[in-house]
Formats: structure tokens, C-alpha cells, sequence
């Protein structure tokens, strides 16, 4: 009987214990912490995918631990304590767009999903677009002047606008003339627009960029935490490469990331702190106003680097991968459109503010990362927590870029090209590790061969940032709505890729250019 009564106490603690430390975790995740994940493009599409999947999870360990059913009656129960996201636990999600995540009224209510205000919506945005690649606008106002100041206006006006137009072709109405959404994703839009030839390109383009966005700003991560280490401290006889190398072997335990559970607690500290060195940057300047050199604000533009600038200032404006799943998440979506205006405008006018004290007080001497124009004394204690930001940053997109790959050629099925990289058990096999120790090294070879944070970001933007800001949003919904469009409508949308297609292949083939010229410089070197 004591026996007994022992293991019903048992049953009982450990029970109370999964809930609490579910609900916790559901609380975070409801208070954005958990969608807030990085700031910068990465925005990161697909982890807003696997932020819904483990939300997911801690909604039914609190289904378990409250002992109401769930799930079919002979699954596997899983590990007690165990709420984080994990593969090959539990019944798989739908896929995106299927017929399971519908409502019975036709909207994408399948699921009791936590959701956020417009405030923690705004947040997240606001991460996206305000991350630690606003330390290279200052260099874009070097090559373009007050039509740099211009563009990083016109930027956030234009995303900000492509932003609204690709929520808006997630609905369609229904034979009641209703309007309920029926798409969920960035890649079931580029599906519908090319199905019924072609019912997968569009989501395999949008898949590829979203992937070259990513590893990308992997990249940029390395190449940006060499270049801030190198200049912190020049006495030392390590080169920048070597720093690369020294951040990437820190790197390298990304490799074994199964969730962004640990990753993310670190989100809202880096914010944080990347603020903090926003506001030191700027107060340093504005210490200095009186010596701001404001004949050195040039009207007219360098003809061949501006066009690098553009892919700068694009890229840092680069959410609308995210939006979908954002939207979806959100309490009102109706007030997506006033939460999109604020955030933007807050960007623009810190951005073009940032970028225009920092010009002021460098000039012509400014450089790629502004914080390396700062005096030693206080460059190097900025600096370090610039890399320790970075290097926490660095496993967001690079476990979404993994994700991707493993979904589109490693998960399980007919239609996969590789066969799976994890086992029954959950574990991961030999060459998934392999696939992404091979990910690791390809960042830090890219950083090491080249080490341009200013051509590296305008080429990701021009590449990357157009496509997925302007072209497709403008195309996307020409395509879907175009029989719904008012006349003004129909020529912004046109404007918009147009402008965005000149702007992209300029901005590519200057970048490409001056990344070839910087390579066969360090040849010869």
C-alpha cells in the first residue's frame, strides 16, 4: 500500500512539473520570445515554421499532463519533461497549404496556435529590419549621398508596401463572397501562381532564395566577426582570416543543434545589446557635431560603387519571407497593415538618422562596419560584444538553411534525393552531420576568400533582397488579384519590379565586379 501511495505522489509530482514547465515555455512563446528569434532576414521564413511546430509540442505535453487525449491510441507516449520541438516525435504536421490545417470555414484555424499581439507582432518585425547590417549604411551614404538618405526612405515605403500585397494573396473569397485565407506560407503563393503547369517551380524559387539569403548571412556573420576582431586589436599578429577561422571553430557545435530552444533564449539579449551599441554609436557622434562635415554630402553618386549601396539598403530592410507565418499568428490580423506602417516608419527614420550622424562625423573616412571609424578605447569593448552578438546570431539562419536543405532533398518520401538524416530514433545520422559540418566550412571558406562585408551584403541584397522584396511580392500579386486591382494598383505593382529588376541586376553586377576586383587584389597580394 505505501508502495503504492508512493508512486501515485510520484505520478502526480512529475505531472505537475511538465505542466508548469510547459506552460512557461507556452508563455514565452505567446509573449514573442520564441518568434523573435533574429533580426535579419533571416528573417528567417522557416523558423517561424519550426517555431509553430514546437509551440506545437508544448501544447500537447499540456493536453498530456491535464489528461486529455490526444494523438492516435497507439502512439508512443513521449519522454516525460521533454517539451522541446524533436523530429520524428509525435503525429507530423500537415504540409503547408493542406487541406488538415483548414478550418470548417476555410480559414487556417486547424490548430490551436498561441497567438501575439501587434505589439509583440511589431516586435518581431522590428528584429528583422533592425539588426546589427544597419552598421553598413553609413558606407552606403559614402558612395550615394543625400540619394542614399533617399533610397533607404523610398526602401521602407516600398517593403513596407510589398509586405501588405503578399499578405493579401494568402486570401481569396469564397462562394459566399467572404474573404478567408486559404494559403499560409511565402512558398504555397509562389505554388499558386505557377500551378497548374507547374504546381512546385514556385516554390522551389522562393526555396533556393530563401536558402542563398541564409547561408549568406552566415557568412556575413564570419566575415563581419573577423573584420571586428582584426580592427579591435591590430597589434596583435593575427590576420583576419585567422580571426574567421577562430570564429568558426566556435561555430562549429552548430553542427549539432537538433532545436532552437537554447539558441533562442540568447534573441532578446542580443537585441537588446545591439541596441545599446546603436545608442554609444550615436552618442558619440553627436559628442562631436560640431565637427560635422556636412559639405561632404554629395548630390551627385559614385556611379559605380552606388549600385552596391542599393543591395545595402535593401538587404536591411529584407522581413517578407517571415510575414506569412507572422500574420498568421497574430490575434487581429486585421491590424497587420498599422502595425506594418509603424514599424517602417520607426526603421526609416533610425535608420536614415544612424546612417547620416555616422556619415557626418567620418566623412569620407568612413568605413564597411562604422564601428571600426570608432577611437581604440572604446572600438574594442563595442566591438567584442558586436561578435558575440554576431556569434549568437549565427545558429538562427544557419539551422534554418539546414532545415531546408534536409526538407527539400534529405526528408523521407518518393520524392526525396537523398535518403533521410535522421533514424527512427530520432537521431542524426552520419551524413546529415556531415552535410552540416560541410555548411560550417563553406562559411567560413566564403569568409576567408572573401572578406568584403559591404560587397558581400550589396550582393545578398541585389541577389536575394530584390527578388524577395520587390519582384515576387509585385509579380505574385499581379498574378493572383490582378482581375480585383484598381488602375493604381496595377501600375505600382509594375513600377515596383521594374524599378526592382533594375535596381537587382545593377546592384548583382556591380557587386559580382567589385568582388572579383577585391579577390584578384588579394591574389596578388
Amino acid at each position: 500500500m505505501a508502495t503504492l501511495l508512493r508512486s501515485k505522489l510520484s505520478n502526480v509530482a512529475t505531472s505537475v512539473s511538465n505542466k508548469s514547465q510547459a506552460k512557461m515555455s507556452g508563455m514565452f512563446a505567446r509573449m514573442g520570445f520564441q518568434a523573435a528569434t533574429d533580426e535579419e532576414a533571416v528573417g528567417f521564413a522557416h523558423c517561424d515554421d519550426l517555431d509553430f511546430e514546437h509551440r506545437q509540442g508544448l501544447q500537447m505535453d499540456i493536453l498530456k499532463a491535464e489528461g486529455e487525449p490526444c494523438g492516435d491510441e497507439g502512439a508512443e507516449a513521449p519522454v516525460e519533461g521533454d517539451i522541446h520541438y524533436q523530429r520524428g516525435s509525435g503525429a507530423p504536421l500537415p504540409p503547408s497549404g493542406s487541406k488538415d490545417q483548414v478550418g470548417g470555414d476555410g480559414e487556417f484555424g486547424g490548430h490551436d496556435k498561441p497567438k501575439i499581439t501587434a505589439w509583440e507582432a511589431g516586435w518581431n518585425v522590428t528584429n528583422a529590419i533592425q539588426g546589427m547590417f544597419v552598421l553598413g549604411l553609413p558606407y552606403a551614404i559614402l558612395h550615394g549621398g543625400y540619394l542614399g538618405l533617399f533610397l533607404i526612405i523610398f526602401a521602407a515605403v516600398v517593403c513596407c508596401y510589398t509586405g501588405k500585397i503578399l499578405i493579401a494573396c494568402l486570401y481569396e473569397e469564397n462562394e459566399d463572397g467572404e474573404v478567408v485565407r486559404v494559403r499560409d506560407s511565402y512558398v504555397a503563393i509562389a505554388n499558386a501562381c505557377c500551378a497548374p503547369r507547374f504546381p512546385t517551380l514556385g516554390g522551389r524559387v522562393v526555396n533556393v532564395a530563401q536558402i542563398i539569403e541564409l547561408v549568406m548571412t552566415c557568412i556575413l556573420y564570419v566575415v563581419v566577426s573577423g573584420n571586428l576582431m582584426y580592427n579591435s586589436f591590430p597589434g596583435l599578429p593575427v590576420s583576419q582570416k585567422s580571426w574567421s577561422i577562430i570564429a568558426t571553430a566556435v561555430l562549429l557545435p552548430c553542427a549539432f543543434l537538433k532545436n532552437l530552444k537554447a539558441v533562442s533564449k540568447f534573441s532578446l539579449l542580443c537585441t537588446l545589446a545591439h541596441f545599446v551599441i546603436n545608442i554609444l554609436v550615436i552618442a558619440y557622434c553627436l559628442s562631436r557635431a560640431r565637427d560635422w562635415a556636412w559639405e561632404k554630402v554629395k548630390f551627385y553618386i559614385d556611379v559605380k560603387k552606388f549600385p552596391i549601396s542599393i543591395g545595402i539598403i535593401v538587404f536591411s530592410y529584407t522581413s517578407q519571407i517571415f510575414l506569412p507565418s507572422l500574420e498568421g499568428n497574430m490575434q487581429q490580423p486585421s491590424e497587420f497593415h498599422c502595425m506594418m506602417n509603424w514599424t517602417h516608419i520607426a526603421a526609416c527614420v533610425l535608420k536614415g538618422l544612424f546612417a547620416l550622424v555616422a556619415y557626418l562625423t567620418w566623412a569620407d573616412e568612413t568605413k564597411e562596419v562604422i564601428t571600426d571609424n570608432l577611437p581604440g578605447s572604446i572600438r574594442a569593448v563595442v566591438n567584442i560584444f558586436l561578435v558575440a552578438k554576431a556569434l549568437l546570431s549565427y545558429p538562427l539562419p544557419f539551422f534554418a538553411a539546414v532545415e531546408v536543405l534536409e526538407k527539400s532533398l534529405f526528408q523521407e518520401g518518393s520524392r526525396a534525393f537523398f535518403p533521410a538524416c535522421y533514424g527512427g530514433d530520432g537521431r542524426l545520422k552520419s551524413w546529415g552531420l556531415t552535410l552540416r559540418c560541410a555548411l560550417v566550412v563553406f562559411t567560413l571558406l566564403m569568409a576567408i576568400y572573401v572578406p568584403h562585408f559591404a560587397l558581400l551584403m550589396g550582393l545578398t541584397g541585389s541577389l536575394t533582397g530584390a527578388g524577395l522584396c520587390f519582384l515576387l511580392p509585385s509579380l505574385f500579386h499581379l498574378r493572383l488579384l490582378w482581375r480585383k486591382l484598381l488602375w493604381h494598383q496595377v501600375f505600382f505593382d509594375v513600377a515596383i519590379f521594374v524599378i526592382g529588376g533594375i535596381c537587382s541586376v545593377s546592384g548583382f553586377v556591380h557587386s559580382l565586379e567589385g568582388l572579383i576586383e577585391a579577390y584578384r587584389t588579394n591574389a596578388e597580394d
